[in-house]
């Protein structure tokens, strides 16, 4: 009696500590967002530095997923724990006392490095310290539950924290969190590993992360160093050879992190593209989000992380809807079903968004059904992709639906980036084109685009406060860079359902 309840007390507290983890890896996500526009001004940081401040932590999370998970296999969970806890915890440090926007980045991609692997650990230790049925449904939905809190209350978070402390505290605050889950992790999480654990896949990981990065960078970088320059074309060339030889090299490796013959299982690509769909749009365009309340509808950052929560809250309330939803009418049925209600989100926003009188409350019928699209989409994807493979492949399986998510998470950071600041630009260049050169007008775009105001601007482009005193030009071509963003955010996440549907599509034919 004593032993089960020794056994149970460590277990609650094992718990716990797994879902502080958890909870820092989400925030990190959904908070930083908000505070985007604050960085700006006090880091000077361009709309560039914006976008990589958000896709270092994403790019370096897919680095090290598949990695991690097969050090912690071999070396310890517990152990590969502590030290991913760790790490997160001295880079959130870093972050904090940074006064400089690459310091941040740099800080951003090591935390991005340590959320990563603290990922993969919290859903292995939990794998092996709840065993029995009722108590690991519970420890996983609890794990679930501390999730979801920090994607859905997390702009709000964040908000708050910079109108309380300052921004540096959206990263000081995981440190004191961090310390914490070391402390109830020493004494209560159970070491465990895999004596038959794989090799590292060192290769592949490297021809995938540059594959990756290159691309991101290419769609980043582009507008100013020339989408066909010797130097752009030179970037692309070599992620198009990186990922050729990411595919090469999982081919012929015996114990690749990617089997891609998983792929002719047609539940299971029909899921996976469906974790690239709603990563494709939903997860990125929070970024920018924000960006849209605080300078385009004149929220204070509090007000406009309250804002959020129309967009974030559906995907806590619709997942348990949406489990049954998927048994009774089949994941092929419901998860495109979720992919076109985020579509249909992102158009009703657009309308919202260019109203006469647009505010959160014209926003709001949009980001609820965005945020019940990707509810209805989140918990069949993963399901699905796990449930579609044999037992043994389940863990492959898991890392490849994160990678998907995580890979479509970065690069179309940088395309929603670009399509923003295209539609701004496209405006600016009828309304100034006799005011500004071209090469003034992209960098004012970007500008406009990071959330600058027209006082900041007009330090850069003086002519600009003598053509727009009142910032009306400036104010309009903000709300058509976001018009463009959201149409694109819809057709994008519409055409991905599509072939979603196609793929899962004939149901006769799916193993």
């Amino acid at each position: 009696m004593d032993i089960s309840y020794t056994r149970s007390s460590r277990n609650v507290i094992a718990l716990t500590a797994i879902c502080f983890a958890q909870l820092m890896f989400a925030l990190e996500i959904s908070s930083v967002p908000v505070i985007l526009a604050t960085l700006e001004k006090v880091l000077h940081a361009d709309f560039k530095d914006l976008q990589w401040i958000m896709n270092a932590y994403t790019i370096a999370c897919t680095s090290v997923l598949m990695a991690a998970g097969t050090l912690a296999d071999r070396f310890g969970r517990k152990r590969m724990f502590i030290i991913s806890s760790s790490v997160f915890g001295i880079a959130s440090l870093m972050c904090g006392l940074t006064h400089s926007a690459p310091l941040l980045i740099a800080g951003r991609f090591v935390q991005g490095i340590g959320g990563g692997a603290m990922l993969i650990c919290t859903i292995a230790i939990l794998s092996h310290q709840f065993k029995e049925g009722a108590e690991r449904v519970k420890a996983f939905g609890i794990w679930g539950i501390f999730l979801g809190f920090g994607l859905g209350f997390g702009p709000m978070i964040g908000g708050a924290i910079v109108a309380l402390s300052g921004w540096q505290w959206v990263f000081l605050i995981h440190v004191p969190l961090a310390v914490l889950t070391l402390a109830l992790a020493f004494g209560s999480v159970e070491e465990s590993s895999d004596p038959d654990a794989k090799k590292l896949d060192i290769l592949g990981i490297v021809t995938l992360s540059l594959a990756v990065f290159g691309l991101t960078y290419y769609i980043t970088q582009g507008a100013e160093i020339g989408f066909v320059s010797r130097a752009a074309l030179s970037i692309i060339g070599a992620t198009v050879v990186g990922f050729i030889a990411f595919v090469l090299v999982e081919r012929i490796n015996p114990h690749p992190m990617f089997d891609f013959s998983v792929f002719r299982i047609r539940r299971f690509s029909g899921a996976i593209m469906g974790s690239a769909g709603m990563n494709f749009s939903f997860w990125p365009f929070i970024i920018f989000l924000p960006i849209f309340y605080q300078s385009g509808l004149h929220y204070d950052v509090v007000t406009a992380g309250f804002s959020l929560l129309a967009y974030t809250l559906p995907t806590l309330a619709i997942p348990p809807l949406a489990e049954r939803l998927s048994h009774r009418y089949q994941p092929g049925t419901i998860i495109p079903l979720g992919l076109f209600t985020i579509g249909l989100g992102f158009l009703l926003m657009r309308f919202g968004a260019t109203a006469s009188m647009a505010s959160g409350w014209t926003m709001l019928p949009g980001s609820l059904i965005a945020g019940i699209g990707l509810g209805l989409t989140n918990t069949p994807t993963t399901n699905t992709t796990t449930g579609s493979v044999p037992s043994n492949r389940a863990g492959m399986a898991s890392g490849m639906d994160l990678s998907a998510r995580l890979i479509s998470l970065a690069i179309n950071i940088a395309l929603m980036g670009f399509v923003l600041v295209a539609g701004i630009a496209d405006h600016l260049r009828d309304a100034l084109a006799n005011v500004l050169s071209a090469a003034d007008l992209q960098s004012l775009a970007e500008r406009i685009a990071g959330g600058g105001t027209v006082e900041s601007l007009g330090q850069h482009f003086p002519m600009l406060l003598q053509a727009d005193p009142s910032g009306v030009v400036v104010h309009a071509a903000l709300l058509e860079g976001f018009s463009w963003l959201m149409l694109y955010g819809g057709i994008s996440v519409w055409v991905l359902g599509a072939i979603s549907f196609m793929i899962f599509s004939p149901s006769k034919t799916q193993r």
